[in-house]
């Protein structure tokens, strides 16, 4: 059976309160043997840290676009203390989920800016990669890298343009593809995912959010009373099909190309993947 690193997952999050430890066993029994597991605020960090370790798993700590509204003045200092307190941590692997969203309205962009360029900071003095949240904010983002650079990482949930996407590969970036690929109508992000080198894609899940095409409900299907399908790290070997179909590759091929991928991504996995 392939061996598959789900290069994030929000495990846990409330979605999963009911059968988390369920979920792991699940996934492992697919062949998802690694999860990365990003806090989006400071609430989350002893969540993700402690599931991290109680499954060999690994995660990373940051605050989350959507969350900076209510972010206080304080929470990046309390953000570099936590990265200190933990930078001897194997199972710490990056500074994440950070970033910024054009797509949400009503975020103030300033004060998004502001905590994604204070992030990129802290993955600076700890040396640290990120995992970024890219929603059409791919260029700001660039902007900041390249006045910012950091060690490399993942741009998460990737679906900009082919140039885009060379620019975060010239800054060291792997590009996260996840259930959004599954879809037939996504003709842009499946020719993105057959164009660029396999040597930059990781795979992703994003469970409990990003469902793949088998589990999504349209509006009308949920008011007909059909629950939209919870994602779940056991859907990336089939979400990986998919990808393996579009280039032809075998399953094998892609998995130990996106463990590879994964693992300069985020330097550290390689000690947990090994023990």
């Amino acid at each position: 059976m392939p061996f598959w690193i789900d290069t994030h997952c929000h495990l846990d999050a409330p979605e999963f309160e009911a059968d988390r430890d369920a979920v792991r066993a699940q996934a492992r029994a697919q062949g998802v043997q690694h999860l990365v597991i990003p806090a989006v605020r400071l609430a989350h960090v002893e969540a993700v840290r402690q599931l991290a370790h109680q499954h060999g798993d690994s995660y990373a700590l940051g605050i989350h676009p959507l969350y900076t509204p209510q972010a206080g003045a304080g929470d990046v200092a309390a953000l570099e203390r936590l990265l200190e307190q933990h930078r001897h941590d194997r199972h710490l692997v990056a500074v994440g989920e950070i970033g910024l969203d054009y797509f949400v309205l009503g975020l103030d962009a300033a004060r998004q800016e502001q905590f994604y360029r204070a992030q990129l900071q802290l993955a600076r003095c700890f040396d640290l990669p990120v995992i970024l949240h890219v929603r059409r904010s791919a260029d700001r983002l660039l902007k900041g890298l390249r006045e910012l650079p950091v060690q490399g990482g993942i741009a998460h949930a990737f679906n900009g343009s082919l140039q885009q996407a060379q620019a975060f590969i010239a800054l060291g970036f792997k590009l996260g593809f996840g259930g959004a690929l599954t879809y037939e109508r996504a003709l842009q992000l499946r020719r993105l995912a057959l164009e660029l080198p396999l040597e930059a894609l990781v795979l992703e899940t994003d469970a409990p959010d990003m469902p793949p095409h088998w589990l999504y409900r349209t509006a009308q299907q949920r008011a007909q009373g059909l629950p939209q399908g919870r994602n779940a790290p056991a859907e990336l070997p089939r979400i990986a099909a998919v990808l393996a179909e579009l280039r032809g590759v075998s399953l094998d091929i892609l998995a130990a190309q996106t463990m590879c991928n994964a693992c300069q991504a985020l330097p550290r996995l390689p000690s947990l993947l090994s023990s």
